[in-house]
């Protein structure tokens, strides 16, 4: 007798079958007995069904690059300019949610590292689910249902953390779409939950007043099953090519830079791809779109510049004011927002950029027994990353049931009345002469941005607004006494006087005095901080010396 679960994964294989040409064992491991040319083929008939949209959607590509303004050329890409609601927004939220939320263990890579035999996740996976060739990814996919999914919930939420945009992954390297594909069986609209997700949030996300963006992370496919093929496992029958891929090894020399990385990828797979992300921008106009580090990978590289031009043009024609979030060196930076993740910056940018970083330390998808991070310790990398002339996207990874944990939603809501109090100083600003002083230092580079140690009351960062300048103080002295040293007006702020200041949340008059070596600032002693956290001081200012003005 067939168990329930059974049942239910039968049930979502209803088109006919596509013929292969089938070995005495399909699962038996193929990565040394096919080459990669054969696996790649076994994959493209696996697709084959799609060729004709997928043809059709790569013909509007080339029409929309041909109609212009831009060429698929990074001498015209670099014409681009970043919209001015992306450098005003400060914070946007991203979401990492999909059928690797099931297990609730180790990361969103469970689905690769299920197959990497000397992983934690293969044996998690044999101990709580059985082998990979009796219970593959692919049987995940029943128990990622959304039986508690509300968008309209979700995209409150967002808009009380004082998020101005929101960033869903609409595919990740396991190429299981969250949106309605026409380019594909295994997408969220077909099984699971089967619901367009992506469509449902946009909806939802846009009736909050709040930007979309979508994540394609499809580049990484091409490899990320490769682990199957080194074993009896699921991964190695053509039947199931659609979903895990060519699979094919991936094959890098160290240091990891994309330029070293010699993974087989066929102008078929790299069409596919351009297809999908394009897929995405005509069914949902996002005005972001998000790609991961892959993307860089030579084998992608003219399709990538197709891409660009394809959506900057698409937003011209469409009055859609577009960005495309550039990892490390994926593109030209001049194309777009240069985004790094989990990093931060030692000083302020000259070009507009942008950290992703998760809420939790050990992973971006949902797991159980989570390590998160702090309402303060986000709140100081947010104030931090704006002095310096960034934005802060903040992901989130909810519950295969579509719930967000408690926890997570009380930071985001924590952050929200920071931000409902103390945005004045976030939103709609630029930097200031300098992005702050004090002890505390960050550590810049990948994966560092968790290394910052705890503020202090003597760090302050900076951002301005016409003659407005805010100080916030990441912390409040014991004895309400504030010293800024970059505005006295022998310093940084030498040439600017300031006529008034007010603490943002209060209304209490405070004294201060601006000298020659720094700005005091006395809080009386009957006023206790207003919230918590961090504690924004406007400052309006004159300019006595328009040869010291400020430069924004």
């Amino acid at each position: 007798m067939k168990t329930c679960l059974e049942i239910v994964f039968a049930s979502l294989f209803v088109c006919a079958p596509i013929a292969f040409a089938q070995t005495a064992d399909p699962l038996a491991p193929t990565a040394t007995t096919k080459s990669a040319a054969e696996i790649d083929r076994e994959w493209q008939r696996s697709v084959s069904k799609y060729d004709a949209p997928r043809a059709a959607i790569l013909h509007e590509v080339d029409q929309q690059i041909s109609s212009g303004p831009y060429a698929a050329d990074w001498e015209t890409l670099r014409r681009w300019e970043m919209p001015q609601w992306y450098k005003d927004a400060k914070f946007g939220i991203f979401i990492h949610w999909g059928v690797y939320s099931v297990p609730g263990a180790e990361n969103e890579w469970y689905p690769r590292n299920m197959y990497q035999q000397k992983d934690p996740a293969f044996q998690y996976h044999l101990k709580h689910y059985g082998p990979q060739d009796e219970f593959g990814y692919k049987e995940l996919i029943p128990l990622f249902n959304a039986s508690k999914w509300d968008p309209n919930d979700w995209a409150k939420l967002f808009k009380d953390a004082g998020a101005r945009y929101v960033i869903p992954v609409a595919e990740h390297h396991d190429g299981f779409a969250m949106y309605n594909s026409g380019l594909s069986d295994w997408t969220a609209a077909k099984m699971g939950p089967k619901r367009d997700t992506t469509g449902e949030l946009a909806a939802a996300v846009r009736a909050q007043g709040l930007h979309l963006g979508t994540s394609l992370h499809r580049a990484e496919h091409n490899f990320f099953f490769d682990g199957g093929r080194t074993f009896r496992s699921d991964v190695n029958d053509p039947q199931f090519a659609s979903l895990y891929g060519p699979a094919h090894a991936w094959l890098q020399d160290k240091p990891e830079v994309m330029m070293n990385d010699w993974t087989y990828v066929s102008p078929e797979f790299a069409n596919d791809w351009l297809a999908r992300a394009a897929e995405i921008v005509q069914k949902y106009k996002p005005e972001v779109m998000y790609f991961d580090w892959w993307v860089g990978q030579p084998n992608y590289r003219p399709n990538v510049t197709k891409f660009a031009a394809f959506y900057y043009n698409f937003d011209a024609q469409n009055k859609i004011p577009g960005v495309i979030d550039i990892k490390n060196y994926t593109i030209d930076w001049h194309a777009g927002a240069r985004d790094f993740e989990r990093g931060l910056r030692e000083g302020i940018e000259p070009d507009h950029w942008q950290t992703d970083t998760s809420i939790s330390n050990l992973s971006w998808g949902y797991i159980e027994h989570d390590e998160l991070k702090t309402p303060d310790f986000l709140i100081h990398q947010l104030i931090d990353i704006v002095s310096k002339n960034g934005n802060l996207l903040l992901n989130i990874g909810p519950r295969p049931d579509g719930t967000i944990p408690d926890e997570v939603r009380s930071t985001l809501l924590q952050i929200g009345a920071w931000l409902k109090q103390n945005g004045g100083a976030i939103y709609d600003t630029t930097p200031w002469k300098v992005y702050g002083e004090g002890p505390t230092k960050v550590k810049a580079g990948f994966g560092n941005d968790k290394e910052t140690k705890p503020y202090t009351s003597e760090d302050f960062r900076f951002t301005q607004k016409g003659t407005t300048v805010y100080a916030i103080a990441m912390g409040w002295p014991a004895d309400g006494h504030f010293v800024i040293r970059a505005l006295g007006s022998a310093q940084q702020a030498k040439g600017i006087s300031i006529s008034a200041i007010e603490l943002l949340g209060s209304s209490a008059k405070l004294d201060f005095h601006q000298s020659p070596d720094a700005l005091d600032i006395r809080v009386p002693d009957s006023v206790t901080p207003p919230g918590k956290f961090a504690f924004a001081f406007r400052l309006s200012t004159a300019i006595t010396s328009p040869l010291d003005a400020a430069p924004h």
